[in-house]
């Protein structure tokens, strides 16, 4: 059902990152931000691929950068998130917020 669809954890992380990267968004600079953030090991291959994953969506959009020397001529792939991934990102946490609504996550359910 269009305009339901709730991002995967992976993917939430993804937009997050985006969003707090701004302008300075590509997959080193995203890999970067989650590692430091979630202090969890991500491999650029798994950011690449839910990047391309997410265009594919049309939650995010890429455009290439100028080439740069230290690149060897090649040119940085940067990503912005859409007005469509504003909206997901929001659900997704609109629905997370009311699952763990009234929840005692402190206590332990072991």
């Amino acid at each position: 059902m269009p305009g339901r669809d709730y991002l995967g954890e992976f993917e939430h992380i993804i937009v997050l990152a985006l969003l707090r990267l701004a302008d300075r968004a590509y997959g080193v600079t995203v890999r970067q931000e989650i590692e430091f953030r979630t202090h969890r090991e991500v491999s650029i291959g798994a950011v690449y691929a839910t990047l391309d994953r997410l265009e594919t969506k049309g939650y995010v959009k890429s455009h290439r950068g100028d080439p740069t020397p230290e690149r060897g001529g090649r040119s940085k792939r940067f990503f912005r998130v859409t007005a469509k991934g504003v909206a997901a990102v929001n659900r997704t946490q609109r629905a997370l917020q009311s699952m763990t609504e009234g929840l005692d996550l402190i206590r332990s359910y072991s």
